[in-house]
């Protein structure tokens, strides 16, 4: 049975983000962010995978936590509360993810408390809530599979089988690392991006993204975010994690692109034309 916590009913903007990955500067810029927008902590949203890639596993876990702000397990979060010898990503058995993952699946195994692995227990699968007429649900890779990958250039069918499960016309996931927001009719499937690790578009920004009720309907809005690229890469040299992340921050390029569809495989080093860039959805009569 699915985890699912309920939030009720927000009228003010939210701040949504997934994947810190353990990035504890692209944390702090997304505070910065979040404190400009007037933002309070009550209406900020983790999508999962708190820590993976990056060196500050224990900080960025506790500055998620003692914020307050809502969180779901990612398959990281899912994998570590339970002890797991793996991250669950769903990387193919011995590509170069699947490689790298042992190292700072390790890590995190290694830095995290005894208090951040409970909080990780303790955090549900899914969250739900109403907000400018229109019912959402968070998940972090797919309604059915938290680790898997809903990348934008899937069929309509693919997201419409999805969209299907559930009461709500707009899906909010992470977990495939690049922003996007797709319309199936009616309903919207959103992924603000990771905020821990620049999106393989050739710039060093990291993503978010704010949903801002009006009376009409909701407002999807992604932002991108500049942040200490070169401390986060040094901390990642300095714990011995895999350099190509390290690299990965200064460049904004993936050292592996496994997972990626041949679609954004091809749009490696675009840099991607999203920030500010707002999907307006109507009010659905029936919800508060």
């Amino acid at each position: 049975m699915v985890k699912i916590a309920d939030l009720g009913t927000f009228t003010k903007p939210l701040l949504i983000c997934g994947g810190a990955y353990g990035n504890l500067q692209a944390l702090e810029a997304l505070a910065g962010l979040q404190v400009a927008l007037g933002i309070d902590d009550t209406h900020v949203i983790h999508s999962g995978d708190a820590v993976a890639y990056c060196a500050d596993t224990e900080a960025s876990v506790q500055f998620i936590a003692t914020r307050g702000w809502h969180a779901i397990m990612g398959n990281v979060e899912e994998q570590i509360a339970q002890g797991a010898a793996d991250c669950g990503c769903g990387f193919a058995e011995g590509s170069a993810c699947d490689a790298a993952s042992a190292r700072w699946y390790a890590h995190s195994l290694a830095t995290l408390s005894a208090g951040s692995r409970q909080w990780m227990a303790g955090l549900p699968q899914q969250l739900a809530f109403s907000t400018g007429g229109i019912r959402a649900q968070v998940v972090h890779g797919s309604v059915q599979l938290t680790n898997r990958f809903m990348f934008a250039s899937l069929c309509d069918a693919g997201f419409e089988r999805e969209l299907d499960l559930v009461d709500a016309d707009l899906v909010i996931a992470g977990h495939t690392g690049i922003p996007f927001t797709r319309r199936i009719g009616n309903r919207c499937w959103h992924n603000s991006g990771a905020l821990g690790m620049p999106a393989n578009d050739g710039t060093s920004r990291v993503w978010a993204s704010v949903l801002t009720p009006g009376p009409d309907g909701l407002g999807i809005t992604h932002h991108a975010i500049e942040f200490d690229t070169h401390t986060a890469a040094q901390r990642i040299r300095t714990e011995n994690l895999p350099a190509g992340y390290a690299d990965g921050m200064e460049t904004g390029l993936w050292p592996s692109l496994d997972i990626l569809p041949d679609h954004e495989r091809a749009a490696t080093g675009q840099p991607l034309q999203l920030d500010g860039h707002t999907v307006r959805m109507a009010r659905r009569a029936s919800v508060a």
